[in-house]
């Protein structure tokens, strides 16, 4: 059963939604970007409804000033408290819960890494948004694809047969397909030191807490991190989706799903 309750936050009630199951080990959901509690065209209300049925308590929350909650909309840089205040809602509200997972999405993700400490056992972490936006929402998606998914276009050309039979009939540009495969060539530039993406490589590195990581290699944001962030990939436990889909859209979710329980159980 869903219940909808509010709890506070530095002066502001947040809302919350709580998806009740009688296991002992529960999942809390971030919202990534300005998104809602129940996320792009419902997938994360959806995802709630299939992780309780399995037997595990979830809670959802808007952070301050989005969605039914009061204050103001930091961000997700100043998320920590609305998260740390979601924890402890979370607690009360399922008092049988011994373990905690928290999940996140993008911007979500990268807000579960850079607010360390967090009172949980586990996290989950999904194509982690590490560009410097400069007042772009995260949610927003970047306007030029990284280096990273540029060099991956052009190596899977390569290996296509047909690429070769429409070189010799003449229908490529061997010029510019020269010049794209001169980026294979070209090695990835170090983050600055002050980057959000350094921000984000560092909290992996000195992060306490298990953690998983999830990308679906045709997003461009998970392209960019895999590229900013190649340390992580090596240091925890990664799962990846061929999908474009940033948000796990469509027959995505149930994939989501199913790694996500996997952690749980």
């Amino acid at each position: 059963m869903r219940h909808q309750l509010s709890f506070a936050c530095d002066g502001a009630a947040l809302a919350g939604s709580l998806d009740e199951a009688p296991g002992t080990t529960g999942l809390l959901i971030v919202s990534g970007g300005n998104e809602i509690r129940s996320g792009a065209h419902r997938g994360m209300a959806m995802l709630a409804a299939r992780i309780a049925d399995a037997g595990h308590p979830v809670f959802r929350f808007d952070r301050r000033g989005i969605g039914d909650s009061e204050g103001v909309n930091g961000g997700f840089e100043s998320s920590g408290p609305d998260i740390g205040a979601a924890v402890a809602a979370f607690r009360d509200a399922a008092p049988q819960l011994k373990r905690i997972v928290a999940f996140g999405n993008c911007d979500a993700a990268s807000a579960l890494l850079l607010h360390q400490p967090l009172a949980v056992e586990a996290l989950i972490v999904a194509n982690p948004w590490t560009y410097d936006s400069d007042g772009a929402e995260a949610d927003d998606e970047p306007a030029l694809p990284p280096a990273a998914a540029i060099r991956a276009r052009y190596l899977a050309r390569i290996k296509d047969p047909k690429t070769l039979f429409r070189l010799i009939r003449g229908e490529v540009d061997f010029r510019k397909f020269l010049r794209g495969l001169s980026a294979l060539k070209t090695p990835a530039v170090p983050a600055a030191p002050d980057s959000l993406a350094a921000r984000i490589d560092a909290a992996f590195a000195a992060l306490a807490t298990p953690a998983t990581i999830l990308l679906a290699t045709g997003d461009r944001t998970a392209q960019a991190f895999a590229e900013n962030c190649p340390a992580a990939l090596d240091r925890l436990p990664v799962e990846r989706l061929a999908s474009p889909s940033h948000s796990f859209a469509g027959d995505d979710g149930e994939w989501l799903a199913e790694r996500i329980l996997a952690v749980l159980q």
